[in-house]
């Protein structure tokens, strides 16, 4: 019998596994020099009076499976809102059972109960598995779009805030 996914929204009791779920992830994609989040970050932004970001996580009996972290985006040329998918994480032990497939299902209902435009994500261009994966889902890729970021000092100093 196949294991069943059950999921939930994450609470601020969840914030020692949600960040055991980002260092995971951060391993996973190579860039666990890159994490910087503490608990005390984690629950002040995700659970503090302006959330940055909503986690749902998943379950196979009461074991934490999975975990994806999305929040609200506009599309001028729609009118409408959307959804950015920062991470989508399956542990690898439960990878190629379906959980990833349904935790993406599950944010995609999220977008289309609130009348959203879209459904956005990001993926390492290495990363074949998921690429592989979100085609077999029909996403498509955006190649024209470059990525672009400003980060700690420069930011700061862009914003005048040095």
């Amino acid at each position: 019998m196949s294991p069943v996914l059950t999921t939930r929204p994450a609470t601020r009791d969840d914030v020692p596994l949600i960040l055991t779920f980002i260092k995971d992830l951060a391993e996973y994609e190579r860039l666990s020099h890159e994490v910087m989040a503490t608990e005390k970050d984690l629950t002040e932004t995700l659970f503090g009076p302006r959330p940055g970001a909503e986690i749902l996580l998943g379950f196979t009996a009461d074991e934490p499976v999975a975990f994806a972290l999305f929040f609200s985006s506009y599309s001028t040329f729609l009118a409408k809102p959307g959804i950015y998918l920062e991470d989508l994480f399956v542990r690898p032990a439960w990878r190629g059972k379906g959980f990833g497939k349904a935790m993406l299902s599950v944010v995609a209902k999220v977008a289309v109960e609130r009348g959203c435009g879209r459904l956005e994500w990001s993926c390492l261009d290495w990363n074949e598995p998921s690429i592989g994966f979100y085609k077999s889902l029909g996403a498509q890729v955006m190649d024209e779009w470059t990525v672009y970021r400003l980060t700690g000092k420069t930011l700061m100093g862009f914003a005048g805030a040095d």
